[in-house]
């Protein structure tokens, strides 16, 4: 690929392509510029360092999974459209786990706002609109939604689940039933724990 083909969209997509190749940890400038037939040193004029271009993967990612999350709860409330939210957050990490990976990057605030991290947010309170919860509970469900697509997405792609005769499969649905009895029950707000504390 000529040097004039160098975008740092296209960098980005290429990075992102080999994120999910060989881990986002493995991907460096020096590999991408093989990729794209230049020295290093033409990279540069594009990105800074490697961590920029783990960050425009993270924003690439994070932008293809709002739109894949967006169409899957397109008409869908309540459980239906939790499951479909959790069932294309599993499946965008499994099918690209490099970027999946660079989902995790922290990201800068002026990166975040301009990226789809809102979008991620606004979808998941939609949802939790769906089962009556307002503030500060949303937030706090928000969170237990989080963590818990997250625990189980990570455990299942390190392999912690591979060597048990229960699929993978069966105990996400089961997952998915506990946490949608959990926001059908959502315990009522009593305050601050730390409220009133001297």
């Amino acid at each position: 690929m000529a040097r004039a083909g160098v975008t740092v969209e296209r960098l980005a997509e290429a990075a992102a392509e080999l994120a999910d190749e060989v881990g986002l940890e493995n991907v460096t400038v020096s590999e991408l510029a093989r990729r794209f037939g230049v020295r290093d040193a033409s990279l540069y004029s594009h990105i800074r360092n490697a961590h920029e271009l783990r960050v425009r993967v993270a924003v690439l990612a994070l932008a293809e999974l709002a739109d894949r999350v967006a169409t899957a709860l397109a008409g869908r409330a309540g459980k239906d459209a939790l499951v479909a939210f959790a069932n294309a957050y599993r499946d965008y990490a499994k099918e690209h786990p490099g970027r999946y990976t660079a989902m995790q990057v922290e990201l800068d605030p002026e990166t975040a706002a301009a990226s789809a991290a809102r979008r991620h947010s606004d979808m998941t309170r939609a949802i939790l609109r769906g089962y009556s919860l307002a503030e500060p509970d949303q937030t706090d469900a928000v969170r237990l939604l989080g963590s818990t697509f997250h625990g189980f997405v990570s455990l299942e792609q390190a392999g912690g689940f591979r060597h048990h005769p229960r699929g993978a499969d069966e105990s996400w649905s089961r997952v998915l039933d506990t946490v949608d009895v959990a926001l059908r029950n959502w315990p009522a707000h009593t305050g601050d724990a730390d409220a009133g504390a001297p």
